[in-house]
């Protein structure tokens, strides 16, 4: 299983530092969460600290637009250096138009969906798609609880892809830590973004990310 870390978490006073000391741990992705304080309810940031992030690791890095209408944004993150970005079907009317418009930038494409949206709502995008992320928490702030019955969304989930013979990333976000990433892991998910249980007041990068291979390494074994 991959691991992304997202930033929102992170100490900004020490950004660059931040994410060079994920990078040795042993990451694969940096995930940026971008809310426009309208849909959902809370502020971060833009294209410039993604680009600044971008400048500060050679991984690849993936902006998650939590934002009202996406399109008028495309062509200032793909200006960034981020490698993918993901938007919310919820945000999204003209879903096709959108993807498309992705490719055309030569970004790769991911739709995420809300704990509460249909699958359903997603299904029809599959093909035009390189990740589904399924959210596990209520969009908009980071260091919430992993909400249970996420579990079962990414079976049925991983089951509709296995079914179809895509080879798409997907992605879980939200409330994941050492203690429930093996189950992630073995609903289906093949990449896990990380907040709080990388960046920790309690741990060090290098010892949180320690912990979660660990955990997957259990898995694995048993």
């Amino acid at each position: 299983m991959r691991l992304a870390p997202s930033i929102l978490t992170a100490d900004f006073a020490q950004l660059g530092e931040q994410v060079r000391q994920a990078e040795k741990a042993g990451v694969d992705w940096f995930h940026l969460d971008v809310m426009d304080g309208a849909f959902v309810p809370n502020i971060t940031f833009g294209p410039t600290v993604c680009q600044a992030v971008c400048r500060s690791t050679s991984l690849p890095c993936e902006a998650h637009l939590m934002v009202h209408q996406p399109e008028r944004f495309f062509e200032a993150f793909a200006q960034t250096g981020v490698k993918r970005v993901i938007v919310q079907v919820e945000a999204c009317p003209r879903l096709h138009f959108a993807l498309q418009t992705l490719r055309s930038l030569g970004l790769q494409a991911g739709v995420a969906l809300n704990p509460l949206t249909p699958l359903s709502m997603i299904e029809e995008a599959l093909p035009f798609v390189d990740l589904v992320l399924v959210m596990s928490v209520e969009p908009g702030f980071g260091g919430q609880r992993f909400i249970p019955t996420a579990l079962e969304r990414i079976r049925r989930l991983r089951q509709v892809l296995d079914a179809r013979r895509l080879s798409i990333e997907l992605e879980v976000d939200g409330g994941i830590n050492a203690d429930n990433i093996r189950a992630v892991r073995e609903a289906g998910a093949t990449m896990a973004v990380v907040g709080s249980a990388v960046y920790s007041p309690t741990c060090s990068v290098e010892a949180c990310v320690a912990m979660l291979r660990q955990a997957l390494a259990e898995s694995v074994a048993q």
